[in-house]
């Protein structure tokens, strides 16, 4: 998708890390180069409540915000929020349900969020340097190698997800 722009929205509840993974994708592909743009809507976020994040990059983008049913991307850290937020996706566009990637797969289940960064990278020309180094930037020193395994863990979830097994949120 070199010349074009990709759109992910991120969505979850508050607490879970939505915020720290749009902050990595979009340190990721600035690193990469890209024009890079990020929107958040917190809600209720102290108490639990829904938050979603709007990433966008490419080669110039306009405009920090997913028009609904524009989002090749949509990744949820929360099974509640997944209908709530299925609407964003294009036809074509990519879900990545919490479930993707099992909970006894992670040394950490706070690290669902970098997991799923993990699946989502499997379909963005993105180095794996820029990946690192967004993650080291973005956590302290002491969770970066259990999220670094976490992120691989992603990765291979997402390989081994059966051709046949929903990948698109509309059929």
């Amino acid at each position: 998708m070199p010349h074009r722009v990709t759109n992910v929205v991120f969505a979850g509840l508050g607490g879970q890390g939505v915020i720290k993974a749009s902050d990595v994708l979009a340190d990721a592909a600035f690193r990469a180069g890209h024009d890079v743009k990020k929107a958040e809507i917190h809600g209720m976020s102290q108490r639990g409540g829904s938050v979603t994040s709007d990433v966008r990059f490419g080669p110039s983008v306009h405009s920090p915000m997913i028009p609904d049913g524009h989002a090749d991307f949509l990744v949820v850290l929360a099974p509640t929020q997944v209908e709530n937020n299925v609407h964003q996706l294009r036809k074509e566009g990519v879900l990545f349900p919490p479930d993707l990637v099992p909970e006894e797969k992670l040394r950490n289940k706070r690290s669902l969020n970098v997991a799923l960064l993990g699946a989502l990278s499997t379909h963005l020309s993105i180095a794996e340097e820029h990946w690192q180094a967004a993650i080291a930037s973005a956590l302290p020193e002491r969770l970066l190698q259990v999220n670094l395994e976490a992120f691989e863990a992603g990765r291979a979830a997402e390989r081994a997800r059966a051709p046949g097994k929903a990948r698109h949120a509309h059929p």
